[in-house]
């Protein structure tokens, strides 16, 4: 099992900056990835970024060139840091890591956290 726990949401204004933080606990030998995803009302949860175990990284690309997904091994948190922002960009975002046993993914979410970004 894995637990995550997410801070560094709120409310911004468009062209402003915020980072979030995804400190992760339990079978963290067991991650293959870890990434984020957000979900406006009414719409699906999608990915934004991803960092894989070997610091491969992902993006969407509505967040190309804004936003940068970064890992502190040692504090076992991954971070996003959203520049730029959009009202687009508001949601709710998860943080989300995976491990495969036996060929069978492992999905891990966390409570989610708000980002409000006002024009």
């Amino acid at each position: 099992q894995v637990q995550l726990v997410e801070s560094g949401g709120g409310l911004v204004q468009a062209g402003g900056s915020l980072r979030l933080s995804c400190a992760a606990s339990g079978s963290i030998f067991s991650i293959n990835a870890m990434g984020w995803y957000r979900q406006a009302p009414g719409k699906q949860r999608d990915l934004v970024a991803a960092i894989t175990r070997g610091g491969s990284t992902n993006y969407a690309d509505s967040v190309k060139g804004r936003f940068t997904i970064s890992r502190d091994n040692a504090k076992n948190t991954v971070y996003l840091q959203m520049n730029s922002l959009k009202p687009e960009d508001t949601a709710v975002y998860y943080c989300n890591a995976f491990s495969t046993n036996w060929g069978k993914r492992n999905d891990y979410w966390g409570q989610g956290t708000q980002v409000t970004v006002s024009s």
